[in-house]
């Protein structure tokens, strides 16, 4: 595939420079590395908005290999900013594709580079932990590189969930049923909102700066804080709503940003990891029930465990069996629960879809 291919250069914040084959928009572009373990569903990971502002790190051999559909994907467009992988395949293998993958990333101006060992790439980042990178098709000089990655922002006090979630409010599911969720879009999943629906809710998925008294006039059952990208702590205006959402006494329930945004609400601190968990394939333990899942992941932030142990009103309900950070939570004292992987798992295991029934439940029950 990149036998005639442009040269890239690949260059980390920590000064190593690598060397590949450009694939997609010719261009140059900057972010955090990051990389995902999945072997499937490259398409619905690109389109994932929690990956908003970040260069990903493929480390499936192939990428490509089954093209690109239109209904596979989680957001309008990818969110990506930039592709890294060893083979990016322009030949497809899927019937009813509907067309090449490098196809898609110029058509969505996005930047990659293929022919990387990206098994030794990840293992330095595992190492050194993220960190900012730069990709360029059309620029050879190292020193210019250097500079325009200098001014590459920090993911670390970040904010990006207001530049991706909807700007207006709009409804999902059937307006005639008894159950209604108002949904605080950070970046949201279409899937998350599919498990809703499947399930009868009616939904209004809002945009991320909608303040509680707008929340309120719907008139839910219940409130739930979606997924999305960048710092959980730079986002005052959200922590302030979820806060308003606890104080309805109504059933909250919250992915990933939504479940550390759920711990600053109560005073418990978040912090940035030291390279995050992408992928398909990481284990949980549900404390409650005592059964392992399988579980699909996408998050550089994390709650505090030990802050979590000790506050008096919260109690910890999912723990990953890898490095023990705390997966799951919930509140003693309201109808409130979070979890930090990603239950609509699309794509990956289904273990995990009970969550939304047990939302469901909690609304009937209130």
């Amino acid at each position: 595939m990149f036998s005639k291919a442009k040269q890239a250069i690949l260059l980390l914040a920590d000064g190593q420079v690598l060397h590949g084959k450009a694939f997609g928009k010719i261009g140059t572009v900057t972010g955090e590395v990051c990389f995902n373990t999945g072997m499937t569903g490259y398409q619905e990971v690109f389109t994932d908005p929690s990956y908003t502002g970040q260069v990903l790190i493929m480390n499936n051999v192939h990428i490509g290999n089954y093209g690109i559909k239109d209904t596979d994907v989680e957001s309008s467009s990818i969110k990506i900013q930039g592709l890294i992988a060893r083979n990016l395949e322009n030949d497809f293998s899927r019937i009813l594709a509907d067309g090449s993958l490098e196809a898609y990333l110029i058509k969505n101006n996005i930047v990659a580079i293929g022919g990387i060992d990206t098994r030794a790439l990840v293992e330095h980042i595992r190492v050194k932990g993220a960190m900012n990178c730069i990709i360029s098709s059309e620029i050879e000089d190292i020193e210019q590189l250097k500079l325009l990655l200098n001014d590459c922002p920090d993911m670390d006090g970040l904010e990006l969930s207001s530049t991706v979630s909807t700007e207006e409010e709009y409804d999902l599911g059937d307006p005639t049923s008894t159950l209604k969720v108002a949904v605080l879009d950070l970046g949201v999943k279409k899937n998350i909102l599919n498990c809703l629906v499947e399930r009868g809710v009616h939904l209004r998925v809002h945009p991320a700066k909608t303040p509680i008294s707008r929340l309120k006039a719907f008139n839910a059952d219940g409130y739930f804080i979606s997924n999305g990208p960048g710092d959980p702590a730079a986002m005052p205006y959200a922590i302030e709503t979820v806060k308003g959402m606890l104080a309805e006494n109504k059933p909250v329930f919250g992915i990933c940003l939504g479940h550390q945004l759920l711990a600053l609400a109560n005073d418990i601190p978040t912090f940035k990891m030291h390279h995050g968990h992408r992928g398909l394939n990481h284990p949980v333990k549900n404390i409650i029930t005592g059964l392992c899942e399988i579980t699909t992941q996408n998050h550089g932030f994390g709650v505090d465990p030990k802050a979590v142990k000790n506050h008096e009103n919260i109690e910890i309900t999912h723990l990953n069996l890898n490095d023990n950070s705390i997966e799951g939570m919930r509140l003693k004292n309201k109808p409130a629960f979070s979890v930090q992987y990603h239950p609509e798992a699309t794509p990956g295991p289904h273990d995990s879809r009970y969550l939304f029934d047990d939302f469901v439940k909690l609304m009937l029950a209130n």
